[in-house]
């Protein structure tokens, strides 16, 4: 038996069964590559979900980290430490924004962020006593929570896992005038993807963000946008909001602030926001933790350079021209001349593409399977669809090299 056979079975035997991953073990990594316990290297075009936007073993962010280590890794909310007051002034400066609540992953960020505009439309706006109400996008993902799997449009995330908490409505992603609908003197936010990841990188119409944020503002509603896996350099940008010139009232953070480190992830709005939070009314034990902080704080001055939204905004480029090269049918399929390679449609922003192939050709997965031939690793989300978000440090050759281990891929596939 392989090692890879070994180790996949031992893992089959002895972990809960919550998710389907490819036949690879990964046992190091470094930049963009990983390399697995058989010596084999693959480009990773998942990058963690966007957690690894700085690449495997960042060296600023690792020598943040081994410093700390060596420190203090922990105190509890219930003291201060030296690392707390550096994190949270420079995040919110990167934000624009006043105040940071620091939790650990994303969904713990969303369910905050969920409490914060609750407590503001009740201590604020004045909305009814247990009334307050939260419009959502259809395909959405925000994470697996009881709450947030309840306002989920996805039967996986959803079913059997009820009864479903009550106070959100769920309205069409991309549709102003259904939001505007939605609202009434009770709803106290809007939380939406600026970019849907999880259902197949969907980048709303131009001007829907915008839209958003004066429908919000007209009605006294906070704009809530999710950037936990669209922010912090992904797509071009700090934040995909900054697209259209969008500042919501609150950003929801997480994934890439950890460094792929460990789980960092934060609210941030301005005081007339997160101030209705007091002492005992939210808190977590590891959040804003001093090792947190203190990669947290190497992500934010990596991001004060630019450098790596430029990265992302400029390979992005050369990633979504060679992508769109590849739309149309393989070998003629549709009685014309063919030149195609069996993608049918492109999305996306900045170094984060949604992919989706031609039913014919395979499932997501078995797209993906075919990849990891390849040697490349990426993920399949719903249906034909798979995603390509590698790490911001990929080189321009790294992006041609995987679109053309795509075509082999699709090429093996289609006979």
């Amino acid at each position: 038996m392989s090692v890879t056979r070994d180790q996949i079975d031992r893992a089959e035997r002895h972990s809960a069964h919550n998710y389907h991953p490819l036949p690879v073990v990964v046992r190091e990594a470094e930049g963009a590559w990983v390399t697995d316990v058989e010596g084999r290297r693959y480009l990773d075009c998942l990058a963690g979900y966007s957690s690894l936007n700085f690449g495997h073993g960042n060296e600023t962010i690792l020598g943040a980290a081994e410093d700390q280590l060596r420190r203090v890794t922990l105190t509890s909310r219930a003291f201060y430490h030296d690392r707390f007051a550096e994190f949270c002034e420079g995040l919110a400066a990167l934000c624009g924004k006043d105040m940071v609540l620091p939790m650990n992953t994303g969904a713990e960020a969303v369910e905050t962020a969920i409490k914060v505009a609750r407590k503001w439309g009740y201590d604020v706006k004045g909305v009814r006593p247990g009334q307050a109400n939260i419009v959502v996008m259809e395909d959405n993902f925000h994470g697996r929570t009881t709450t947030i799997v309840s306002f989920s449009t996805d039967p996986d995330a959803r079913d059997g896992f009820g009864p479903a908490t009550p106070g959100f409505r769920i309205v069409k992603y991309g549709s102003a005038e259904a939001i505007r609908e939605a609202i009434d003197a009770d709803t106290v936010a809007v939380l939406l993807e600026p970019i849907q990841g999880e259902a197949g990188v969907l980048v709303p119409p131009s001007g829907f963000l915008r839209q958003v944020r004066d429908i919000c503002t007209e009605n006294n509603v906070l704009m809530v946008a999710d950037e936990i896996q669209s922010g912090l350099g992904r797509t071009g940008e700090t934040f995909a909001c900054d697209h259209e010139g969008v500042v919501p009232d609150m950003y929801v953070l997480g994934k890439a602030l950890g460094g792929g480190v460990v789980p960092v992830s934060a609210v941030v709005a301005d005081a007339d926001v997160l101030g209705v939070i007091k002492p005992g009314q939210h808190g977590s034990t590891f959040g804003g933790n001093p090792l947190a902080c203190a990669v947290g704080h190497s992500v934010v001055e990596l991001l004060r350079t630019g450098e790596y939204q430029a990265r992302a905004r400029e390979l992005g480029e050369v990633l979504h021209e060679r992508l769109r090269a590849l739309i149309g049918p393989v070998n003629g399929a549709d009685g014309g001349d063919g030149g195609g390679h069996g993608v049918v449609a492109v999305r996306g922003r900045g170094l984060w593409a949604g992919v989706d192939i031609d039913p014919s050709l395979g499932t997501g997965r078995q797209v993906c399977e075919a990849l990891l031939r390849h040697g490349v690793l990426a993920k399949d989300t719903h249906g034909s669809t798979i995603r390509l978000a590698p790490p911001l440090v990929v080189t321009a050759e790294d992006v041609h090299w995987a679109v053309d281990r795509l075509i082999d891929a699709l090429a093996e596939l289609s006979g």
